[in-house]
């Protein structure tokens, strides 16, 4: 019974210490690579983000988007110029966890329920 309860207390221990690391400021700026899945497949995404601006190239296409950071390491985007419904909904972006110069987001229309999760890779 002793080493159970011994076992038990070093897991708590153990996992109650770990803490994700979570630099998001260096995040703010740069030229990043990004994969996600959409509708159910793998994509790639290039995007450049100054602190208020990010233009995201995707599937050959370009888009603006306005960057209203909530925390350092949560913001809202919302596109320049919508071209439908969708469009016009803003996205909600919160970095999970940050590794040198990788971080791992989740992401999904504000209000909603349903979030994705990918990775990006800051190039420049």
């Amino acid at each position: 019974m002793k080493q159970i309860a011994f076992i038990s207390f070093f897991t708590l221990l153990i996992t109650g210490c770990y803490n994700q690391e979570r630099d998001c400021k260096n995040f703010h700026t740069g030229t990043f690579e990004s994969e996600s899945y959409f509708n159910g497949e793998l994509v790639k995404t290039k995007s450049f983000r100054n602190d208020s601006i990010e233009v995201d190239y995707f599937q050959g296409k370009s888009d603006t988007s306005r960057v209203r950071w909530i925390n350092d390491c949560e913001y809202i985007g919302t596109k320049l110029h919508p071209k439908s419904m969708a469009d016009q909904k803003p996205l909600h972006i919160k970095i999970l966890s940050t590794d040198k110069n990788t971080y791992t987001f989740e992401y999904g229309y504000v209000g909603a329920k349903n979030k994705q999760r990918g990775t990006a890779k800051k190039i420049k």
